[in-house]
């Protein structure tokens, strides 16, 4: 079973995402915060990371540059998660060591299929 980590500071959303997936057949890890996001990754080496970009302690944006500075998570395709889809916040996202960026809001198939699309591509 593929396992996904999610990064996301708004419960709800966290909640609903973990269902989603968690419906889909994957096996779902979930951190309220990127430092936690960061440990959890550190601990279970998953196969894909959904990450929000503004959380607290530790930015999704900078949560990303940790875990593409760590040689045990580098290869990890990291999606990033926002409200906010400005051209510069996309740029740093993909800077930051993103594969992707999904805008919220987004509808729960959207996402599956976006996952499955990321996962196919680097070979998960």
């Amino acid at each position: 079973m593929r396992k996904i980590l999610i990064a996301e500071d708004e419960r709800d959303i966290r909640d609903l995402i973990t269902f989603t997936l968690g419906f889909a057949g994957f096996e779902v890890l979930a951190a309220a915060n990127g430092e936690e996001a960061l440990n959890l990754a550190r601990q279970n080496v998953p196969d894909l990371i959904l990450m929000d970009v503004r959380m607290p302690r530790m930015t999704g944006y900078e949560a990303c540059a940790a875990m593409k500075a760590d040689p045990k998570l580098k290869d990890i395709p990291v999606v990033f998660l926002s409200a906010k889809g400005q051209d510069a916040e996309i740029q740093t996202g993909l800077q930051a060591g993103a594969v992707d960026y999904l805008l919220k809001p987004f509808a729960p198939d959207q996402l599956t299929e976006r996952v499955q699309a990321v996962l196919a591509q680097f070979g998960k």
